[in-house]
């Protein structure tokens, strides 16, 4: 761990630093949204959304590479695909009468393929697995602040609307009834969603976002009650996850992307599984204490 410091504050690479900047900036995101989307159960939107992003970032390709449009980014197109999807998502969660999950599949699938079409008209060579499966040692300084400004636009609403998100999230009709603008809170709640996922690709890749935006704060829920707990032990584990996976993909040679899921996911396992032994050893001496008080009665 010392020695992958030094690298990171060391001048020789500066890529390292870039890669561990962004996953502690990228963190604070994760672990608030992970909550929300755990708590809220749409894992599977965030997914449909994941996958759709590389519709966006194929066609970005596409224009910049065929077209000359120099300044469309990958990362601009990922945005788009995502917003695009959430919205989508929301019209039919909302107004239409087609089943939610049927679209959901829909989008997941035609993001997906669009993708790779225009990544099979993009002259050159495009370094798909790349997109697919995340490689945080790739960033930019320029990513830095791509990451500073998604920041911005997912904890701000998070934070001044925390209580109407709170409330949407647990018992969406009751907060109607409340006054509060639950449509206008959910399609905000799913355009944060799509931004984390941006977020998300750059570090574990589309194919394992779901992972990360899940894992950090299903173990969070494993020793916490409290929404607000739940999502500063998230972040927490979210920087942990990302920085162990960067160690030890650094010393080993091993991709970051995969690693750092392998990390969350036996985490998720130990937690699972100390749930589960508290609870049975807790019940365990309820009962017995029950025993022992009728014995004595």
């Amino acid at each position: 761990m010392g020695e992958f410091m030094m690298n990171v504050f060391g001048a020789n690479i500066p890529f390292l630093r870039y890669a561990f900047i962004i996953g502690l900036l990228a963190s604070v995101a994760f672990g608030i949204m992970g909550t929300f989307v755990v708590t809220r159960r749409i894992t599977s939107i965030a997914g449909a959304i994941a996958h759709s992003v590389l519709g966006g970032i194929g066609a970005a390709l596409f224009l910049n590479l065929n077209i000359g449009l120099t300044w469309i980014k990958p990362v601009y197109g990922a945005i788009t695909a995502a917003l695009l999807s959430a919205f989508i998502i929301w019209l039919v969660s909302i107004y239409a009468k087609q089943r939610e999950d049927t679209v959901i599949g829909a989008i997941w699938a035609i993001g997906m393929a669009t993708g790779l079409l225009f990544l099979a008209r993009t002259p050159g060579y495009v370094n798909l697995h790349s997109y697919l499966f995340g490689n945080i040692l790739l960033v930019s300084r320029n990513d830095i602040f791509i990451t500073l400004i998604l920041d911005a636009l997912i904890i701000i609403p998070a934070v001044i609307f925390y209580n109407n998100i709170l409330g949407v999230c647990f018992d969406s009709r009751f907060a109607e009834l409340r006054g509060i603008k639950t449509k206008l809170i959910f399609l905000m709640l799913l355009a944060m969603t799509a931004l984390t996922v941006v977020l998300l690709v750059d570090i574990v890749g589309i194919i394992m976002v779901i992972a990360m935006l899940t894992l950090p704060a299903a173990v969070a829920g494993h020793f916490t009650r409290r929404l607000h707990s739940m999502m500063i032990v998230s972040v927490i584990l979210s920087l942990a996850f990302t920085s162990s996976g960067l160690v030890i993909s650094f010393r080993t040679d091993l991709p970051s992307g995969p690693t750092i899921v392998i990390i969350a996911g036996f985490c998720y396992i130990v937690a699972m599984i100390f749930s589960k032994l508290r609870a049975k050893f807790s019940s365990h001496a309820v009962s017995t204490a029950a025993d022992s008080k009728e014995e004595t009665g």
